[in-house]
C-alpha cells in the first residue's frame, strides 16, 4: 500500500498506511471502506490511488506487462462490486490481492499464451539488446524469466517472494491448502531457477544484484 498526501473532497486527508500502527491501519481502512460504500464524494478515488500501483504491478506480474492495464481495469471493478460484501475478515490490502489475482487468472484462462513457448523466448535476445545497465539488464532477464514460468507457478511465487505474503494467505487466495502453496513454491524455484541457468544467470549472480541494490542476499 502506498502513502499519499492526497486531500480528498469529502474524505479528508489521507494518511499512508505504511506509516501507521496495525490498530491505526485497520481504522483507517475500515473508515475507507464506510465512504466507499456511502459513496461518498470522492472515496472511490481515494481507494483507487492508494492501491492502483500495486493492483497494477501484481496484474503485470501475473497476466503480463500487455495486459495489465486491462487485468487492472477489470479487478477495480471487482473491487468496487464487492465492496459491499467486503466484511473485514481479512485485510483490506489482501482481499484487493485476491480479486486481483482472480482478475488476472481469469484474464489468462480466456487468452491462453501464442503457441511460440514463452520460455524459448526468455533467454532468446542477446544481451546486448538489453538495457545498458548491469543492474537493469539482471532485472529485465529475471522478470521475463518469471514470465515465462507456467501461470500457477508464477502466481505463487510472485505471491510470496515478490509481494511478501504468508502461504496462509496465499492458499486462502488460491483456494487451495498450505501444504499446496508450499510445494508448489518449491517447484516454481526450482524451475525458475532452471530458465535463469539457461539464460546463462546463476543463484550468484542475482545474490550479487540483490546486495548491490541493499537488498538480503
Amino acid at each position: 500500500m502506498l502513502a499519499t498526501a492526497d486531500q480528498t473532497p469529502g474524505f479528508g486527508p489521507m494518511t499512508g498506511p505504511m506509516t501507521l500502527g496495525p490498530a491505526e491501519r485497520a481504522s483507517d481502512e475500515a473508515a475507507l471502506v464506510d465512504a466507499v460504500r456511502r459513496n461518498a464524494p470522492g472515496s472511490r478515488e481515494a481507494l483507487y490511488h492508494r492501491y492502483k500501483r500495486r493492483v497494477f504491478a501484481l496484474s503485470s506480474r501475473i497476466a503480463g506487462p500487455s495486459d495489465a492495464e486491462e487485468v487492472a481495469q477489470e479487478a477495480f471493478i471487482r473491487i468496487f462490486r464487492g465492496m459491499p460484501r467486503f466484511r473485514g475478515d481479512s485485510a483490506l490490502g489482501t482481499w484487493i490481492y485476491r480479486l486481483t489475482v482472480n482478475a488476472a487468472l481469469s484474464h489468462r484462462s480466456r487468452r491462453p499464451p501464442p503457441a511460440e513457448s514463452l520460455e524459448a523466448r526468455a533467454h532468446e535476445l542477446p544481451l546486448a539488446a538489453e538495457p545498458q545497465d548491469s543492474d537493469a539488464a539482471l532485472r529485465s532477464r529475471l522478470e521475463r524469466a518469471l514470465r515465462a514460468l507456467p501461470i500457477g507457478y508464477r502466481t505463487v511465487i510472485v505471491l510470496h517472494d515478490v509481494e511478501g505474503l504468508e502461504h496462509e494467505e496465499i492458499a486462502s487466495m488460491l483456494g487451495c491448502h498450505v501444504g499446496t502453496s508450499k510445494s508448489q513454491l518449491h517447484k516454481a524455484r526450482a524451475r525458475l531457477r532452471e530458465i535463469l541457468a539457461e539464460s546463462g544467470i546463476t543463484a550468484a549472480d542475482v545474490g550479487r544484484g540483490r546486495t548491490e541494490r541493499g537488498a538480503p542476499p
